[in-house]
């Protein structure tokens, strides 16, 4: 391996580790504060992907608006969503199954509206790439590493630095003792549960520019993510963030170095040593 094709697989490790992070950094925190391990979340994200599609190659809508548009309506169906789970008290293993099955349902749906046939949003600036030296940094990629790391960075400072994100980290710790102190953990959950379902289209907007889209592809993100918001702790953003980026440039050096089918397995390995490593997360 020569110098320049080790740090364009960095480099392309890191950009490929901020969409990683951008999906993982929902799933984290749902996980991880509302304790709701939140299977739909893949599928949200994909229908963000569908629904940059249609807006962009039917109605000539640029990306940047598709997301401005996605965002408040992925946050309001992340709400309704929740209040679901609060109204039938879902707990954390039954989340699973409970989302494992909206998972399905928005699949199906995106196949009936879509077909199940491999798509692909083509845009001016896909291949527009930035030159450092013998490094090619592709725009859309650095864009969605960009955004990632704004969002993880803003879900941080709400979490340590306001009061709605020391309530959310209260309740998740114990919630009637927070009840006891009048923080009301159904109300702020709401707010958490809308955010983590924004990121997902938002990661949906990304991923429609960057890859090609199948309704069967929802199933391939789902491993690696969930190893991405183990190995980064759940509920935080930055951890999903640093640990997407590990996944991702172990990922890509994996395919460069030793054989490209190698690298879905990467994440659980990194993933399996880490827990015999640290065993309590």
């Amino acid at each position: 391996m020569t110098v320049a094709l080790f740090l364009q697989s960095a480099v392309g490790g890191v950009l490929l580790g901020g969409i990683y992070g951008l999906l993982a950094m929902g799933l984290s925190l749902s996980w991880g504060l509302l304790k709701l391990v939140n299977l739909s979340h893949f599928a949200l994200a994909f229908l963000g992907a569908y629904l940059t599609y249609q807006l962009g190659t039917v109605h000539g809508v640029p990306a940047y608006l598709s997301a401005l548009l996605i965002a408040p309506l992925f946050f309001a169906l992340g709400i309704a969503l929740h209040s679901v789970f609060v109204r039938f008290k879902v707990k954390e293993f039954a989340s699973l199954l409970v989302t494992f099955g909206v998972t399905i349902l928005i699949e199906s749906l995106i196949q009936w509206i879509w077909s199940p046939d491999f798509l692909r949003y083509e845009t001016p600036y896909a291949q527009t790439t930035i030159r450092l030296g013998p490094i090619f940094v592709p725009v859309l990629e650095l864009s969605a590493f960009a955004c990632a790391g704004v969002l993880a960075g803003a879900a941080w400072y709400a979490l340590n630095k306001t009061m709605l994100g020391k309530a959310l980290r209260a309740a998740a710790h114990d919630a009637p003792v927070a009840s006891a102190f009048g923080i009301n953990s159904t109300r702020v959950s709401y707010i958490l549960a809308g955010f983590c379902s924004a990121t997902a289209g938002i990661a949906g907007v990304f991923i429609a520019l960057i890859g090609t889209l199948a309704p069967s592809q929802i199933e391939a993100w789902i491993g690696v993510v969930f190893a991405v918001a183990i190995i980064g702790g759940l509920g935080s953003p930055i951890g999903a963030l640093g640990a997407g980026m590990l996944i991702g440039v172990a990922e890509n050096l994996t395919m460069s170095v030793v054989n490209p089918a190698w690298a879905p397995l990467v994440a659980f390995s990194v993933l399996i040593v880490i827990l015999l490593r640290k065993p309590v997360i």
